[in-house]
């Protein structure tokens, strides 16, 4: 990356980036990362919450994103010792920092959804009405 005319380069974790966004899109970047970290933004979930919160990721992919995640500092993983085990996922400190940027990309793909599209309310069965459609 060229600042004020000299050239610099991170170094990172063994890997050389020539480019400060290369790092920011190496760590969150990916379809699913940024999705996760958006839906721990407010709260913690667990497992199950995350995988029904997102449509279309399978349930290794999940693992494997919370798990680079919790590699990287952004994500926490606490185990409570029950039976059956309960895991909930957060935001460490560190992955608050990255909220400023989810938010502007948020903001950003709402923008262009209603300039080049539509944005259009899902209606979803409340879990009373799914157990009565079941039958």
């Amino acid at each position: 990356m060229i600042i004020n005319g000299d050239e610099y380069r991170i170094n990172l974790n063994g890997r050389v980036y020539h480019c400060a966004l290369d790092v920011t899109m190496d760590l969150v970047g990916g379809k699913w990362k940024t999705i996760v970290l958006w839906y721990l933004r407010k709260d913690k979930k667990r497992f199950s919450e995350l995988r029904k919160l997102i449509p279309g990721i399978t349930e290794k992919m999940l693992s494997m994103q919370l798990r680079q995640l919790e590699k990287d500092g952004f994500v926490s993983r606490k185990v409570h010792p029950e039976v059956p085990p309960r895991v909930e996922y957060a935001l460490t400190a560190h992955g608050k920092t990255l909220l400023p940027l989810l938010e502007e990309i948020a903001k950003w793909g709402r923008m262009m959804g209603k300039k080049n599209g539509s944005i259009e309310k899902v209606d979803r069965p409340t879990k009373k009405a799914r157990k009565t459609s079941k039958a």
